[in-house]
């Protein structure tokens, strides 16, 4: 059986796609645990596991549900603020954490805010 040049490349193409794909979602996965964990680190005390605010440190700081309107409503970009620059209380994180690590934790504190 011969396998014609243009049935190598599809061969090849799908095995690229294949392997490229894999890497993507592997990067993804990565991504949002290494959110994950940036949150558990740095935000989980006060915020608590689910976001809302209800942990005994929390209360004490007047903190906001990540579900609420006013949360909501603030672009990523405002939200990319109050981690780099800090706000009231909430220390700054831009020293400590990198754009990227933000980026993902923004994306992180959303999908805590849908549940």
């Amino acid at each position: 059986m011969k396998i014609s040049k243009n049935g190598s490349r599809s061969h090849l193409l799908i095995v690229f796609v294949l392997i490229f794909g894999g890497m993507l979602v592997s990067t993804v996965t990565a991504s949002a645990q290494d959110a994950a964990g940036v949150y558990k680190t740095k935000c989980q005390a006060c915020h608590g596991a689910d976001g809302k605010g209800a942990t005994p440190a929390g209360k004490s700081m007047g903190v906001r549900d990540f579900a609420s309107p006013e949360v909501a409503k603030e672009t990523d970009e405002e939200l990319t603020e109050v981690i780099t620059k800090g706000r009231k209380k909430m220390p700054p994180y831009g020293n400590s954490l990198k754009e990227p690590q933000i980026k993902e934790l923004v994306a992180y504190i959303r999908d805590l805010g849908k549940k």
